[in-house]
């Protein structure tokens, strides 16, 4: 990927690539400016600098979404963002019950709230704003670092309605060449990129009908599942219960899985229309375009499937050149809790949660480097580091946690921003 680039007052020039970026500094005409996404700072200002205009698409997904910066039909730029919606969905639950238990127990008499609070026009709950607070969040940092003057955003994923009945009358929407690149998209995505019947991943798959035509099945979508040519013509037109007889496991793992809500399509249709909304609050040209239309134009370029990829093919796209396959990684770790104590799965507390979040002037989540020349811990050390007040750090690193960590070995990489990273 390439390295943003700043002028002395920090207006955003355009992107250049890493070699030039280490002749920048290595001259001394520039410093990093920051790590993540890694970006330089020129140490001379230069005056009425050209810029070429970029464009930041985007490919809001239910778990990962996808960025990608373009300019001149080139993919400069991108990364893949893992979202912590249902984290937080979990949170709320987990809150929930140990609040109604805490009803229901003879302890002090807590009167339940209801119909006492309001919910302001075009509210989502807290694990779907939690993603469209995530994009906004990067597309306006990107916008600093970056000359951007366009946005794409992914705007129709997948139309539930058509997917549900495809014998829908009324206006022709979604209708012949991509249509089939809706479904068979979302098929793929349900069945986890593999075959619903052996597991086989990296083949040919095809959509197959769980309970055949010829015996009285739809093509609802419940009906739909995907299978190597293999397993599909070993089952032909049998009842599933009939090519399945010896996997009780495996045939009940299908036919619940075949009936699992449309939750994560659900997520996404729901967010769409609020993260477009803010994106035009940016000021900016806001140009939109369906998922069957970003797969129709990545396959025409035999890319592989990835969510930043999926992002540099939104809306209309002659040819792309992709200049590195390696994407930053980000996942949205939050800014910590809230909660005076820690409970216990009853709801009781066990422990005291201190409130100093910063210690030796570290703060929980900052990205430190230790290098460690002594004891049972030799070695280097990178990641986000977990402040105690001992002075002794945990680090998370790609290969585990590395407790007792002093703080002396530490060195800063970069701060605290809600977000873990990986190149």
């Amino acid at each position: 990927m390439r390295v943003f680039v700043l002028n002395k007052n920090r207006q955003p020039l355009d992107p250049c690539k890493p070699a030039r970026a280490r002749i920048i500094l290595s001259k001394g005409k520039a410093k990093v400016y920051r790590r993540y996404p890694f970006t330089i700072i020129l140490t001379e200002e230069i005056e009425e600098p050209i810029t070429h205009g970029s464009q930041l698409k985007i490919d809001p997904g239910s778990k990962t979404s996808g960025l990608a910066i373009i300019q001149n039909n080139r993919v400069v730029w991108g990364c893949e963002l893992t979202h912590r919606g249902f984290q937080i969905r979990d949170a709320l639950t987990s809150r929930r019950q140990l609040r109604r238990a805490r009803r229901h127990r003879k302890t002090r008499y807590r009167q339940p709230r209801f119909l006492n609070r309001t919910r302001p026009k075009g509210w989502l709950a807290p694990s779907l704003m939690s993603r469209v607070h995530n994009i906004l969040t990067w597309v306006k940092k990107l916008t600093r670092l970056c000359p951007i003057t366009g946005l794409y955003q992914e705007l129709v994923r997948f139309d539930t309605q058509k997917l549900q009945n495809p014998e829908i009358s009324g206006i022709e929407y979604q209708q012949g060449t991509l249509y089939g690149y809706e479904l068979r998209e979302y098929l793929l995505e349900k069945w986890n990129r593999k075959c619903a019947y052996c597991g086989a991943k990296g083949t040919h798959l095809e959509i197959e009908h769980i309970k055949p035509l010829s015996k009285g099945g739809s093509n609802r979508v419940s009906n739909l599942a995907i299978a190597c040519h293999s397993c599909n013509h070993a089952k032909s037109n049998q009842e599933i219960e009939q090519f399945l007889s010896g996997k009780p496991e495996i045939l009940k793992r299908i036919l619940s899985q075949a009936k699992r809500p449309l939750s994560d399509a659900a997520a996404v249709n729901t967010t769409r229309w609020k993260l477009y909304h803010e994106l035009k609050l940016f000021g900016l040209p806001v140009e939109v375009g369906s998922g069957g239309l970003t797969k129709f134009n990545r396959c025409r370029q035999n890319l592989p499937k990835t969510h930043w990829l999926d992002a540099a093919n939104v809306g209309k796209v002659d040819t792309l050149i992709v200049e590195d396959y390696k994407p930053l990684l980000v996942a949205a770790k939050g800014h910590g809790t809230r909660q005076i104590c820690r409970i216990n799965k009853y709801g009781f507390p066990i422990r005291y949660c201190s409130r100093v979040k910063i210690h030796k002037g570290f703060q929980t989540g900052d990205i430190v480097r230790a290098v460690v020349t002594k004891g049972k811990k030799i070695g280097t050390y990178v990641g986000r580091v977990a402040t105690r007040k001992s002075g002794y750090f945990n680090i998370s690193t790609k290969s585990g946690m590395v407790q007792g960590i002093s703080h002396k070995y530490c060195q800063f990489i970069h701060r605290k921003d809600g977000y873990a990273y990986t190149d």
